[in-house]
């Protein structure tokens, strides 16, 4: 077996162990124990899987959230692992998390369709001066036009 997959079976076990942890409500054990997984994707998956957990649970995840994002931006597709951590929190509802954590985002078109989604939603929950502000803020042209379309077709 070749250290690639030895580094990936070794990421893998540590990213079953460290989601143990994490439902037995043991974030802060999970998160060490998460530092030390080799692959940098795998580690970002786990603390992904760490601060969304904690959300839920209505723990302080400020520190663990900056820490989800520094690890996701050290891996090869940083923008994948932030979309994927943007939209759970999207679904969450906790718009200004997604919106934080968009910031981060270098590539554009996908920064500007977690922005997209999040003034859709605050439009749908009546929220429509702060949908429109989002919108306009939104630097990639076609990602503005399809949402300022939307946006009109659910008024």
């Amino acid at each position: 077996m070749g250290v690639f997959m030895q580094a990936w079976y070794r990421s893998r076990a540590l990213y079953d162990a460290v989601m143990k942890l994490v439902k037995a409500g043991k974030f802060d054990e999970a998160m060490k124990l998460a530092g030390g997984i080799p692959d940098g994707s795998v580690r970002s998956k786990a603390v992904n899987g760490i601060v969304v957990e904690m959300a839920k649970e209505g723990e302080d995840y400020r520190d663990a959230l900056d820490r989800a994002i520094e690890t996701a931006l050290s891996t090869k597709n940083p923008t994948k692992n932030l979309m994927g951590l943007a939209f759970e929190f999207l679904e969450m509802g906790k718009f200004d998390d997604a919106l934080y954590i968009a910031e981060h985002i270098t590539d554009l078109a996908n920064r500007s369709k977690v922005q997209a989604e999040v003034a859709l939603r605050l439009a749908r929950k009546g929220e429509l001066d702060r949908a429109m502000k989002l919108i306009e803020d939104i630097l990639d042209e076609d990602v503005k036009t399809w949402a300022t379309s939307m946006l009109a077709s659910e008024l």
